[in-house]
């Protein structure tokens, strides 16, 4: 009997559930003549153009006209909306130039080398010593290593177990003192050999002014920079002419104080007995960030403040060399171990191949390595040449020296280095089309709908 009991009253309690939907249900939904009176509210009201003539018309046929109207609108719209949406996502960019005019312009750096390497009275082994510079050089620049120099290489290293070619270089390479650099002058102003750092390249000891130490030199009238009187000594200094190293002179690139020199087949040379003009204009870069452009703002460098590829390609080298090998080359950045020459010969420039050819170590684009920077600041440079002064002027600058004709038009090179203009350069790549603009037409139409 209880077990009746509660199946009459849940019974009763579902009939009473399924009462109150149907009240619900009937009170919630419309009848047919007030759904309709809705729509006909709706298309009057309406800011969509021409659905109030759609439903309010009596006529078919202008009814159908005007669904066919409607409807093509709405679809030349969509149509629209998807074009420019496609165009976006094909992540389009816009360059612009804008030249700005100032009264002061940032002095660039500028690095010089000798292109005869080493002392004379120092190397005994001449072979030897180029080749041993090579393989340390050839971090930098592409060198072919030829096996037949090892028998003689491991010779001279066991009987000089000490040598360090980097010390030799620096002890012994060319160097800048008051007999090398004869005239200095910065906008009127002396300059001596102590401003200028020292720094390693393929050409072995080179100097830089104006690098990144010191406080930032301007200058304010175009025409006027750096004046610089070198005698290169040839008879001191000597190269390899089975390397390829058959000329005397200064080479020189200009760069960023922030960043390290780049040569690579990219410097200027001035032979002895000439006068080089060098006019230079300031060009500063922004490319924008993947997807629109190359760059990745967040990669940083470990041991320079700002970011360049070839600064990262020297940390990137120098990372898997430091793992292969145990130990760093001197010629790149970072703290570890220096490596010994048979590591050059044996570890390190065999994983400079392999860096190489296996492409570890990429630059350019977004996905590589060492993407392009965000901001790059160029120099581009006009040069023109003369010859080495009159016959008036080298017989003034004979006596003032001390020096026969003869000797001052084989060793004397004499560089200016000017700004054209006072002015700098910015190429900025921006984005052709922001979320704002891609949105706010949309908007618009929508409305106009």
């Amino acid at each position: 009997t209880s077990r009746t009991v509660k199946f009459n009253s849940s019974h009763l309690l579902a009939g009473k559930l399924e009462q109150i939907q149907l009240y619900l249900t009937k009170k919630l939904l419309p009848c047919l003549e007030d759904r309709r009176k809705y729509r006909q509210e709706f298309a009057s009201s309406t800011s969509f153009h021409g659905v109030h003539h759609i439903v309010q018309t009596q006529s078919r046929t202008r009814r159908v006209l005007w669904l066919l109207v409607v409807t093509s609108c709405l679809g030349i719209v969509i149509w629209q909306i998807c074009s420019r949406f496609n165009y976006y996502f094909t992540w389009p960019t816009t360059t612009t130039v804008v030249v700005q005019h100032v009264e002061n312009v940032k002095f660039p750096a500028v690095t010089f080398c000798s292109l005869n390497r080493f002392q004379v009275h120092a190397v005994s082994n001449l072979q030897i010593i180029f080749f041993l510079w090579n393989i340390v050089s050839g971090i930098v620049q592409k060198f072919a290593k030829e096996d037949k120099y090892f028998q003689e290489l491991n010779g001279f290293l066991l009987g000089n177990q000490n040598f360090s070619i980097k010390e030799f270089t620096r002890e012994n390479g060319f160097y800048l003192n008051g007999s090398t650099l004869l005239e200095c002058e910065f906008f009127g102003k002396t300059c001596h050999p102590e401003d200028f750092e020292h720094v390693f390249t393929e050409y072995g000891n080179c100097f830089t002014f104006n690098y990144n130490d010191l406080p930032a030199r301007s200058v304010s009238l175009s025409g006027r920079g750096l004046h610089l009187l070198f005698d290169v000594q040839q008879e001191q200094f000597t190269d390899d002419p089975a390397l390829g190293f058959t000329d005397a002179g200064i080479t020189f690139v200009i760069h960023s104080p922030k960043e390290i020199p780049r040569f690579d087949g990219l410097g200027l040379l001035t032979p002895v007995g000439m006068h080089a003009q060098v006019a230079i204009q300031q060009l500063k870069s922004i490319i924008q960030e993947y997807p629109w452009g190359e760059c990745k703002p967040d990669i940083k460098l470990q041991y320079q403040d700002t970011y360049s590829t070839n600064g990262c390609l020297q940390e990137c080298k120098a990372w898997y060399i430091q793992d292969w090998c145990g130990c760093l080359p001197f010629i790149l950045p970072g703290n570890g171990m220096e490596c010994d020459l048979m590591k050059f010969y044996n570890c390190v420039y065999p994983a400079i191949h392999d860096i190489e050819v296996k492409g570890l170590c990429t630059v350019g684009t977004h996905n590589s390595t060492c993407p392009a920077p965000c901001e790059e600041t160029h120099y581009p440079t006009t040069v023109s040449y003369s010859s080495f002064g009159g016959e008036n002027a080298i017989k003034y600058i004979s006596a003032k020296l001390k020096k026969s004709p003869e000797y001052i038009r084989q060793n004397l090179v004499i560089i200016d280095i000017k700004y054209d203009d006072l002015s700098y350069r910015i190429t900025q790549q921006q984005k052709a089309l922001t979320i704002s603009e891609l949105l706010e037409p949309h908007y618009q139409q929508v409305d106009i709908q």
